[in-house]
């Protein structure tokens, strides 16, 4: 059951790091960051850091991979967003 629940928790992780993809692409064809909330997504990157060094600290691989991707993709948004502000 265990594995069973972090495969599903590493799952939905890897979808919420998906979630960032359309911002970033929709950033990067404006080439502008109007009505972007860059502290917003500063504050996301940093809850994502804090959760990828839990992961690696408690050993829990789905936690790592999934806020892994989730911080490339918003990382990749929030950097973005801030290039072209």
């Amino acid at each position: 059951m265990k594995a069973i629940v972090s495969a599903v928790f590493g799952f939905g992780l890897i979808i919420n790091a998906c979630l960032f993809v359309p911002q970033a692409w929709h950033l990067w064809k404006a080439k502008r960051a109007d009505g972007v909330s860059i502290p917003s997504f500063l504050g996301f990157c940093s809850i994502q850091l804090v959760a990828l060094l839990d992961g690696y600290y408690q050993h829990d691989k789905a936690l790592l991979i999934g806020m892994a991707a989730t911080l490339i993709t918003c990382g990749t948004a929030t950097g973005l967003a801030i290039y072209y502000s």
